[in-house]
């Protein structure tokens, strides 16, 4: 994943820091026995999810891969197995 900057764009990590948010809410009112607050965090962790997805298709995710770059991509894998 790390080769391929998987989850590396403005979109993922306000999902994920805006889900995260959500889970500490959700952590924090389930400790404390408070069923609405427990809720209103897992709301926020739904949130997060939407607000990336939303993100993603105003153009702030990974762009899709073209035929050529996955064509090119696929050649210089198998170059490299050739290789070794």
């Amino acid at each position: 994943m790390a080769g391929s900057a998987h989850g590396h764009t403005p979109a993922a990590w306000t999902g994920v820091i805006i889900s995260f948010i959500g889970f500490c809410i959700a952590g924090v009112f389930m400790v404390a026995a408070n069923v609405p607050g427990f809720w209103a965090g897992v709301g926020v962790i739904v949130l997060g999810g939407i607000v990336g997805g939303a993100m993603k298709a105003a153009g702030l995710g990974m762009p899709k891969e073209s035929e050529a770059v996955a064509a090119a991509r696929a050649a210089a894998t198998e170059s490299a197995r050739a290789r070794v």
